[in-house]
């Protein structure tokens, strides 16, 4: 039981991650598009930040996508084992938006303070801290919103199994 449970955290880890991935990279795109800023630039900051920009000299947008939507989905696997652990001292639904939203709050503020001035303060440059704070508020929401419809389709499945005759 314990392996499935694993699995399956893991799999909505995957799911919030790259859903939280996703909804940054649209609001990335949508803040490009709405002031003429370059999200290929942003894109390529990544691939810097990560240090791959010389492993990866061909394609550094599309690496720079792929590097994020991994670190999107380890981060989705992460709040998703962190939300199994603690869900039990959670008594309301609505304490996983919170919870969700102060890790990744949290996250970005190690990120943009501390992380990325060390290893490329340039990328902390490339776009103003209120939209890179939504950006990571907004992956929250879309992980969040994942993890409460895989936590409802458990619950389903459990309540189900309860009928079920053996």
């Amino acid at each position: 039981m314990a392996r499935s449970v694993s699995i399956g955290t893991i799999r909505s880890g995957v799911v919030a991650g790259a859903a939280g991935g996703v909804a940054e990279v649209l609001w990335i795109s949508i803040y490009a598009a709405a002031t003429g800023a370059n999200a290929a630039t942003l894109a390529r900051g990544v691939t810097t930040a990560a240090g791959a920009s010389t492993l990866l000299p061909v394609a550094p947008v599309v690496f720079g996508i792929m590097i994020h939507m991994t670190l999107a989905v380890a981060l989705g696997i992460a709040l998703a084992f962190a939300w199994r652990a603690l869900s039990a001292f959670w008594l309301e639904r609505a304490g996983l938006y919170a919870f969700v939203l102060a890790v990744l709050a949290s996250v970005w503020a190690i990120n943009f303070f501390i992380v990325l001035p060390l290893i490329s303060p340039d990328f902390v440059l490339l776009i103003p801290y209120p939209v890179s704070l939504l950006s990571k508020l907004l992956f929250g929401v879309a992980a969040a919103a994942v993890l409460r419809h895989q936590d409802r389709q458990r619950d389903d499945r459990v309540k189900l199994g309860a009928f079920i005759p053996a």
